[in-house]
C-alpha cells in the first residue's frame, strides 16, 4: 500500500490506554509491553509469564520509582483457535511479537468495539487520537500494519497470521483494508502526535 494513500483515508490513528496512564504516556512515551517490562525491570518466570503466554487478566505493576502500571489482558484470544491459525510461527513466538509492539486503530469503528467489549465496558479508558502523517514520518521504518485484529483469535474464522502478517505500508496490496498499525518497541515522543485525548 502506498504510504499516501494510506495517510489520505486514515488521517488520524487510535490508541486505548488505562484511565489515569496520560501521565507515564507524557513521560515514558507508549511503551509496549516489553518496553514496559523493561523498565519496570521485570525478568525470569513472571516475564515469561506476562510476555510469551496468554494473560487471562490484566497484570499490576509495582516500582519504586515509576509507581504502577496496568497491562491488559489477552481475553480476545482463544488459545486453540490461535495454533490452528499460526502458520510458521509458535503461540509463544506469536505473543511475544504482539507484546513488542505498540498498537493503533486506523479507525474509529474498531476502536468503539473494542470500548463497549463485554470484558471492557465498564472500565474507563484513556483514548489517544493520533496525527498519522507525523507519526509515520517520524518513525517510518519501525511501523507495520496488519490487515487483521491480531489480539483476537476467535473458535470460529480466526485468519491465518504468521511472521508475514506484519509488513510495511508499501508491502500491502492496496485491496485489501488496513486494522492495526503498530511501532515496534516504543513511541517516545508520542506526546507530539497527539491530536485529542479522551477524557
Amino acid at each position: 500500500m502506498e504510504r499516501e494513500r494510506f495517510l489520505r483515508k486514515h488521517p488520524r490513528l487510535y490508541h486505548l490506554a488505562e484511565a489515569g496512564s496520560y501521565g507515564s504516556i507524557v513521560r515514558h512515551g507508549l511503551l509496549s509491553t516489553s518496553a514496559l517490562l523493561d523498565l519496570f525491570g521485570v525478568s525470569g518466570e513472571e516475564r515469561f509469564r506476562i510476555e510469551s503466554s496468554r494473560r487471562p487478566e490484566m497484570v499490576e505493576l509495582h516500582h519504586p520509582e515509576h509507581g504502577s502500571a496496568l497491562i491488559r489482558d489477552n481475553k480476545p484470544i482463544n488459545e486453540r483457535a490461535l495454533r490452528n491459525s499460526l502458520t510458521d510461527t509458535s503461540s509463544r513466538e506469536w505473543y511475544e511479537t504482539l507484546n513488542r509492539r505498540v498498537f493503533f486503530w486506523v479507525d474509529e469503528e474498531r476502536l468503539s468495539r473494542l470500548v463497549n467489549a463485554r470484558a471492557y465496558r465498564d472500565r474507563e479508558h484513556l483514548v489517544l487520537e493520533v496525527d498519522a502523517r507525523k507519526l509515520v514520518e517520524r518513525h517510518h521504518n519501525r511501523i507495520r500494519i496488519s490487515t487483521l485484529n491480531t489480539g483476537a483469535a476467535f473458535p470460529l474464522g480466526a485468519p491465518s497470521r504468521g511472521s508475514d502478517t506484519f509488513r510495511m505500508l508499501e508491502e500491502y496490496p492496496l485491496k485489501k483494508p488496513v486494522v492495526e498499525l503498530t511501532v515496534d518497541h516504543s513511541v517516545p515522543d508520542i506526546r507530539e502526535f497527539i491530536v485529542r485525548r479522551r477524557p
